[in-house]
């Protein structure tokens, strides 16, 4: 049996809705992301989103949006995925990478303190996996400070801590739609604020720092000039695209239980094996994006040749920044330096998860790693 490691949902009927895009003039940032725009407002209850044509270039028309730039510090975690360290390089600014919980693989106050230095500008929490970091209390850390926070929720869309969802704490909270997401376009994502100065620069930063999109360039037939007050990007997103949203937002709570079922079998399986698990924090609604496990260092590889063997897609989430080239070469980075993310890079590899996954694909991937894998970890 083969299982991939995702298989998204949409379809041909999903095409019908980039087909009634064609009916206006405007194939981008138009009408259809205004409406996707006013649905996201709803479900988070923020004052503000905007729609961006990925996570990395909605974050880089944050951090100029913020003002952030050369000699700027951010702090990022040492163990995400490479863009949130990546859009800091790209405005000049200095990632600064702090060590994560051991357990929960989170961001929390306690790694960030020591962090912040005269020129902090920002701190990025990332929702590792699908859970929340607790923003509210990162927000007590910095709020005297004037450290802006930037909410990676790539993954956790769904997601809730203690009954609330990203974007009431932070200046920013960032999504990604990318393929394998929960809410998927292809490529996409959408930034929200409650803060409308910071909406007012966003607007300009994700277009070059025009002060007026196309749509907007040619309300009732006539031409507006457009002016240019700050530095942009290039990051708004077509119409085409946000046209396959409406519908996936509207169910995306209804298959996060879907989700959930089967992250319980798998939790149930591994409880009585030497496989790890990150920790879930109580008061967590967990998105379940990824279903990562940790196996040790040495048969991390091993495991992914054999479940490929058997026609089993993983993959790994992640390996620690901080120990990949580009970062250590630049900042002399040395093994040690970050000893939780770097534990858990060394050993992570994430199965199989989506909601069109069949009971029949789970238990062979399940039959699979009890035949080949287990033998070789060993006991708990």
């Amino acid at each position: 049996m083969e299982v991939p490691f995702y298989r998204h949902s949409l379809n041909r009927a999903d095409a019908e809705l980039i087909a009634n895009v064609f009916a206006s003039p405007i194939l981008t940032s138009g009408a259809q992301c205004k409406a996707v725009e006013a649905q996201i407002q709803q479900y988070f209850s923020v004052s503000h989103a905007k729609m961006v044509n990925s996570w990395t270039n909605g974050a880089v028309a944050a951090l100029l949006a913020l003002d952030i730039g050369p000699g700027d510090e951010v702090i990022v975690p040492a163990q995400t995925f490479i863009a949130t360290s990546n859009v800091v390089e790209l405005v000049g600014a200095t990632p600064i990478f702090v060590d994560v919980d051991p357990e929960t693989l989170l961001l929390t106050p306690e790694f960030i303190t020591p962090a912040i230095t005269q020129k902090t500008k920002a701190v990025i929490p990332v929702h590792m996996y699908g859970q929340m970091c607790d923003i509210k209390a990162i927000k007590e850390l910095v709020k005297s400070k004037n450290i802006a926070i930037i909410e990676d929720c790539a993954h956790t869309f769904e997601a809730k801590f203690n009954g609330e969802r990203p974007g009431k704490y932070s200046d920013f909270a960032i999504f990604s739609f990318y393929a394998t997401k929960n809410v998927t376009c292809g490529e996409g994502g959408a930034v929200i604020t409650n803060n409308e100065s910071l909406y007012n620069n966003l607007i300009q930063t994700v277009l070059h720092g025009m002060s007026a999109g196309a749509a907007d360039r040619f309300q009732k037939g006539q031409y507006r000039h457009w002016g240019m007050e700050r530095l942009g990007t290039k990051a708004n997103l077509p119409d085409i695209l946000a046209a396959l949203l409406p519908p996936q937002i509207e169910t995306i709570d209804e298959r996060l239980s879907i989700r959930e079922k089967l992250a319980s079998t798998y939790d149930n399986f591994f409880s009585a094996t030497a496989v790890k698990l990150p920790k879930i924090n109580s008061g967590v609604t967990h998105s379940r994006h990824l279903y990562p496990i940790h196996v040790s260092a040495e048969f991390r590889d091993q495991t992914l040749f054999k479940l490929g063997e058997a026609q089993i897609g993983t993959t790994v989430n992640y390996r620690a920044v901080t120990t990949l080239d580009f970062y250590k070469n630049k900042y002399g980075f040395k093994t040690g330096d970050f000893p939780n993310s770097e534990y858990w890079g060394d050993g992570t590899l994430s199965l199989p998860l989506f909601p069109t996954m069949g009971e029949p694909e789970q238990n062979y991937v399940l039959e699979t790693f009890e035949k080949m894998i287990l033998p070789m970890l060993g006991s708990n």
